[in-house]
């Protein structure tokens, strides 16, 4: 049976929502593996001086519990 995992993160950037749910996958597969999706949870933005200066994504991220290592820690 696959047991499937879903943690949530908060990503920024400088640049636009697209580039910060790129953040986020990309920080969390440094150390996370078989990410299978990713639900956009929010959106947000930083302000200052009447202007857009961060782009936030709220992102619940799914990835499977490798077998092995479940079976290694019964």
């Amino acid at each position: 049976m696959a047991l499937v995992k879903v943690i949530e993160v908060i990503a920024s950037s400088e640049v636009s929502f697209d580039d910060a749910i790129k953040n986020a996958v990309k920080e969390v597969t440094k150390t996370i593996k078989n990410v299978d999706s990713v639900y956009v949870k929010d959106f947000k933005v930083h302000v200052k001086d009447d202007q857009i200066t961060t782009y936030g994504a709220v992102c619940k991220v799914s990835f499977r519990i490798d077998e092995d290592k479940r079976n290694q820690s019964q």
